[in-house]
């Protein structure tokens, strides 16, 4: 599998999606072959094909100028999805009102809350999850310091 140099190729396409209104969210070579590279772009708005489409358009020839890649490859752009990562205490704020599921520090193991974002503050974030076995919603409290992961939850 070839490797790229993925921090060469982030520094060139993070202005020019910047320019266009996204924000670079993840970058990563995979495939079966390791041919692929995954563009996923993020902005205030839903992600619609019609921006994929356009961010493919502008980086593919970014990247074929830049001979950061060599030899054929596979460009994929997508959104972050809808169970995105939470990656920051800025996300956490962007996202305040909607359903997560945070995995944090509860002593000495982890524990894991699903519920809504109620409260993000410098503190930490306060998840409102259902109360046990029917009785009335919980709200919990967790320091950033204790936060292990986070993303946003899809009930169906």
């Amino acid at each position: 599998m070839p490797t790229w140099p993925i921090s060469s190729i982030k520094a060139l396409l993070e202005p020019t999606l910047n320019h266009m209104g996204f924000e670079l969210y993840a970058l990563d070579q995979s495939g079966h072959s390791g041919r692929t590279l995954r563009i996923s772009i993020d902005h205030s708005e839903p992600i619609t094909i019609e921006d994929c489409e356009r961010v493919s358009r502008v980086a593919g020839p970014l990247l074929d100028h830049s001979n950061l890649i060599e030899g054929p490859y596979d460009l994929e752009v997508s959104s972050p999805g809808a169970e995105r990562a939470l990656r920051s205490h800025q996300e956490y704020q962007r996202f305040n009102g909607k359903r997560v599921n945070v995995r944090y520090r509860s002593g000495d193991s982890e524990t894991v809350v699903e519920g809504q974002l109620v409260a993000v503050d410098a503190a930490g974030i306060a998840v409102q999850a259902p109360g046990a076995r029917g009785r009335a919603p919980v709200i919990i409290h967790i320091t950033w310091e204790d936060v292990v992961a986070g993303r946003l939850a899809v009930t169906i």
